[in-house]
């Protein structure tokens, strides 16, 4: 590593969090506010929050980091021969979960993510109306807070076999997820919106969140940092780590988020 100023990704953690409580104080003026919901060209709904959010975090970080770009959801389309350059980047959803805030189940969160040769290096998923932030920093452990209580460690849970507790979406379920639960058996599910799944693992409530659907990268990459740095791993269901930035889609594969790195989750589809 070179002697640059932030060349420790710990040191952006503390101003990264700040900009992802301010991008949440607006987004819930406007949760709180009659708003209007739009949809995009693949009919996934956008409101003023989704850009309000990104504009706060996209001024933010440019202040922070001005030499270190920004990908965000909702300034996508840099094309991958720029992004190819790329060693280290901001990944972000500034509102993840658009359906859950159209709902108004409090369920959304807003994402931050650094990555550094393709791999989440600081992870940041705060739930403005649940008051709670997950934050992840690589060799620095897994932690949750809120706005009274002193941060706790996150760790994973290993599976003892018995019934799986699963994390599943408020908002998707597939032919391909009915298989895996039918092939697990005994099995309780905890429906949740966005991110939130993937820290449930993180915090040992739930044993994995298979999403057998897809995704884009901002969705899973300051989530694997948290379940990797609680002991977990957010793999492919080939059970390969999830990278960033390797190719021009920003699809995601179909994956697991999991605590238990000893057990083959893939044997279930």
């Amino acid at each position: 590593m070179n002697s640059h100023p932030h060349s420790d990704p710990c040191t952006l953690l503390t101003p990264a969090i700040e900009i992802a409580i301010e991008a949440g104080r607006r987004i819930t003026e406007i949760y709180e506010s009659d708003f209007a919901v739009e949809h995009k060209d693949d009919n996934t709904p956008l409101t003023a929050a989704d850009i309000a959010a990104h504009h706060i975090i996209d001024a933010g970080l440019r202040t922070l980091t001005p030499d270190v770009p920004i990908l965000s959801e909702e300034c996508a389309d840099i094309p991958f021969s720029v992004r190819a350059a790329w060693q280290r980047y901001w990944l972000v959803d500034p509102l993840d979960g658009t359906r859950e805030f159209v709902k108004r189940n409090g369920e959304f969160t807003v994402n931050i993510a650094l990555i550094d040769r393709h791999e989440p290096v600081l992870g940041i998923i705060y739930a403005p109306v649940l008051g709670i932030y997950y934050y992840a920093c690589r060799g620095q452990g897994a932690w949750k807070r809120d706005a009274v209580n002193q941060p706790v460690r996150l760790h994973c849970r290993r599976w003892e076999g018995g019934r799986t507790i699963i994390a599943g979406s408020r908002s998707h379920r597939g032919a391909s997820l009915e298989t895996f639960l039918a092939n697990l058996g005994d099995y309780e599910l905890i429906p949740m919106g966005s991110a939130l799944k993937s820290c449930l693992v993180a915090e040992g409530k739930a044993d994995i969140y298979p999403r057998l659907g897809p995704t884009s990268e901002w969705d899973t990459a300051a989530a694997q940092c948290i379940v990797e740095e609680a002991g977990g791993c957010i793999t492919d269901t080939a059970m390969q780590p999830l990278r960033y930035n390797t190719k021009e889609a920003l699809l995601n594969p179909h994956f697991f988020a999991y605590g238990d790195a000893t057990v083959d989750w893939s044997k279930y589809l």
